[in-house]
């Protein structure tokens, strides 16, 4: 309550500062008796479990050192797989909605393939298929990395990638990339563009030119495939990206329990959708299939 109103109860309908609570423990506005709930309007919407659970979930979820999966999380709390899945995507739903600070500086800007593979398929390409296209760009700090940003990109065109740079990256910074046609008029939207062209054979030296990005990646990848046993994928990728991106962020907080309270605060911004609709049931009443763990 406390945290949701920390100016004390206000009503949603008309504003009025004071109500009182009726018997089915909503807050009942004193000028326009308009009822509302503690939880209307947040990720907790409508749960059928107890709020303690789902700040044991929330707890679990940023303090783990690589996460936790739905699996995990069913054997943690002693819940439902479904249960578990739809927890896990609502809160990462609530993290995307958190206002987005651009990165500043000199930032490194690279892309990177996620998902299975075609036979014969080698190289970038314009996307589709069984593999997802993700935009990584990360703050150069000295010797260190700063904050990342992450995006699910629809495609390899120039057009995609200067969108994602302009609301992930400051105008003004420097942005570094290797010389693929896709960033070539990143100059023309306002950065001091850096390129280094390399060679489809040159791993070893892309990792050299864009250490920071390249090392986010491979981090990336590695949680995806331990945390998560590479199922996430397509459409529901993205919100997996804002987790990554929301851990990876604050990875150096000296008081880990600070996490759950920013977690808190993102799960009071909005209601997410309900579990038909994370999993894109086209209508009530029809089977449900959970998708991707």
């Amino acid at each position: 309550f406390t945290v949701r109103w920390p100016e004390g109860w206000r009503c949603p309908r008309c504003g009025e500062g004071e109500g009182w609570p009726n018997a089915r423990g909503l807050v009942e506005c004193r000028a326009c008796g308009h009822q509302s709930g503690l939880t209307a309007g947040t990720v907790f919407h409508s749960t059928k479990l107890p709020l303690r659970l789902w700040f044991k979930a929330m707890f679990l979820m940023v303090t783990q050192k690589n996460g936790v999966s739905a699996k995990a999380l069913q054997g943690f709390l002693g819940i439902s797989y479904p249960t578990a899945w739809t927890w896990l995507h609502k809160l990462r739903r609530a993290i995307s909605m958190r206002p987005h600070a651009p990165l500043e500086g000199v930032v490194e800007v690279d892309d990177t393939y996620w998902g299975g593979t075609r036979q014969g398929e080698r190289g970038r390409r314009k996307g589709g298929g069984s593999k997802d296209l993700v935009l990584v760009a990360v703050e150069v700090k000295e010797n260190a990395s700063g904050r990342v940003r992450l995006a699910h990109a629809p495609d390899h065109t120039g057009g995609s990638f200067r969108g994602i740079v302009g609301e992930a990256v400051a105008q003004g910074s420097e942005v570094r990339t290797d010389g693929l046609n896709s960033y070539a008029r990143l100059g023309e939207s306002g950065y001091r563009h850096v390129a280094e062209v390399i060679g489809p054979n040159q791993g070893a030296r892309a990792v050299q030119v864009l250490p920071k990005v390249h090392r986010a990646i491979s981090l990336l990848k590695r949680w995806l495939i331990g945390t998560h046993q590479g199922a996430p994928k397509g459409k529901h990728l993205a919100h997996d990206l804002e987790e990554f991106e929301f851990r990876y962020n604050r990875r150096s907080s000296r008081h880990r329990s600070l996490l759950f309270q920013r977690l808190l605060d993102c799960a009071l911004i909005d209601k997410t959708p309900p579990y038909w609709r994370i999993i894109g049931r086209p209508e009530a009443g029809q089977p449900l299939h959970l998708g991707v763990a």
